[in-house]
């Protein structure tokens, strides 16, 4: 069979183009802030969708702060943790010191809908606070399309 020149080029063109992915957090107990927060802007920059389908807590969260919300879906399966930002236990003895400035920063990246629910339910503490699925994870970001 021979190929064209076109098709040639063509098919070498496509094969130079990253293929676009998805994004699926099932299960993110979160880590760092700038870790997250360079994952979620190469994802914001290469346009890519993030769906949310089991757990994503702590600095996970912050991906409702850097990918823009269109590109953001849960599904049935989605929880959220919200808690103060702390230091790594290594460098406290193991002892968990708060970061009132890493808090900060933290809710910095949360658009609005995030902080009010944060707000109504008492601010963030040490304690985890946790959205399940339904109205109020709605209120932040919408369900899943059917095909994911």
């Amino acid at each position: 069979m021979r190929l064209s020149l076109l098709t040639i080029l063509t098919l070498l063109l496509l094969s130079a183009v990253p293929a676009r992915a998805d994004l699926r957090i099932t299960r993110d107990h979160g880590g760092y802030v700038t870790e997250y927060k360079e994952k979620y802007e190469r994802i914001r920059d290469r346009k890519e969708r993030v769906i949310i389908d089991g757990i994503c807590n702590s600095a996970c969260t912050m991906v409702f702060g850097i990918v823009p919300l269109n590109k953001v879906c849960v599904t049935p399966r989605a929880s959220l943790g919200f808690h103060q930002a702390y230091y790594d236990k290594a460098f406290t003895f193991g002892i968990k010191v708060t970061s009132y400035e890493g808090t900060s920063d933290l809710m910095g990246y949360y658009p609005q809908p995030v902080k009010d629910w944060i707000s109504r339910n008492g601010g963030l503490t040490t304690e985890m606070k946790k959205i399940k699925n339904g109205v109020d994870l709605w209120k932040i970001v919408d369900p899943c399309p059917e095909d994911f």
